[in-house]
């Protein structure tokens, strides 16, 4: 039986049309895509090599949250 983890991620659309998403819980591991499912399915590779790499280095940061700040601008 595998162990199953969730892993947080930020999507953010970019002013060309294209989804970017991110995992905070390693440091730059983040991909993008065309569609919002075609950019989960990219990160989610993404944070399967992170965590292949994981094992030989340092451990993998605590994801604590997201905030918002209100700003007047």
């Amino acid at each position: 039986m595998s162990l199953k983890k969730h892993f947080p991620v930020l999507v953010e659309q970019d002013i060309d049309g294209v989804f970017i998403v991110r995992c905070p819980v390693f440091q730059g591991c983040r991909s993008y895509g065309e569609t919002i499912d075609e950019a989960l399915h990219n990160i989610q590779e993404v944070i399967e090599l992170c965590l292949e790499e994981q094992n030989l280095e340092e451990p993998a940061n605590t994801f604590i949250g997201i905030r918002d700040i209100e700003l007047a601008v």
